[in-house]
């Protein structure tokens, strides 16, 4: 058994390994968790004491396969709990993270499995974020920020990088939300903002904070 503050240290970890693919520093796991370097040199000790990860000073830290596969599991109760909650319950999509992170470290296998199994083994949850498979398989799919599209391009919205309740809220009224279909129209030399359309609709102006945090995947026409 873990404490919840050990569990959500691995799955921070996790989260940062998931976009370096290296060894993850003190530093970006103390912003991530919102905390002091200091704090979180004492913990990933702890957690190596634990045989959950691998920490060699000045070198960083890297999990080791239990704590790959218990991040994997916490990863997988996340985001089925925001799915019942978005689906089923009719939370909106900037509310269901919060409450997701209490539902989260609940322990049994059986109900999270039960719970999969009620909503048909859905394969992304609200923000589009991927759904591990029970046996810790992860499907992903090749998605690009708007930013690094070309004008004229053609994306379906399939994610987003910030969950923030602000960010989440800005796209839904601007109709940025999963499933809608956008082209870039024309690009700002000035501030890098762009010209979006959404399909059956005006186009509309996208700042380069938002067209960095929204991610599609690609069709061509």
């Amino acid at each position: 058994m873990y404490s919840f503050t050990e569990e959500n240290y691995i799955k921070a970890i996790f989260k940062l390994q998931e976009k370096s693919n290296n060894a993850v520093n003190t530093n970006s796991i103390a912003e991530l968790m919102e905390t002091k370097p200091a704090s979180v040199t004492d913990m990933v000790k702890k957690l190596s004491e634990k045989k959950l990860l691998i920490y060699e000073k000045y070198k960083g830290v890297e999990l080791t396969e239990s704590g790959r596969i218990m991040a994997i599991e916490m990863v997988r109760k996340h985001r089925l709990w925001e799915t019942f909650l978005h689906n089923k319950l009719n939370f909106s999509w900037d509310e269901v993270h919060d409450i997701a992170e209490q539902l989260e470290h609940i322990k049994s296998s059986k109900l999270i499995d039960s719970l999969d199994e009620y909503l048909g083994f859905p394969q992304h949850d609200p923000h589009g974020d991927p759904i591990p498979a029970k046996n810790g398989s992860i499907k992903r799919i090749e998605l690009f920020k708007i930013s690094e599209f070309s004008i004229g391009d053609f994306g379906i919205i399939s994610g987003v990088v910030n969950h923030t309740s602000l960010f989440l809220q800005h796209l839904e009224k601007n109709q940025l939300v999963l499933g809608n279909e956008i082209e870039v129209v024309s690009r700002s030399e000035f501030d890098l903002s762009l010209r979006v359309k959404i399909e059956g609709k005006a186009p509309i102006m996208v700042s380069n904070e938002v067209a960095r945090n929204v991610l599609l995947k690609k069709i061509v026409k």
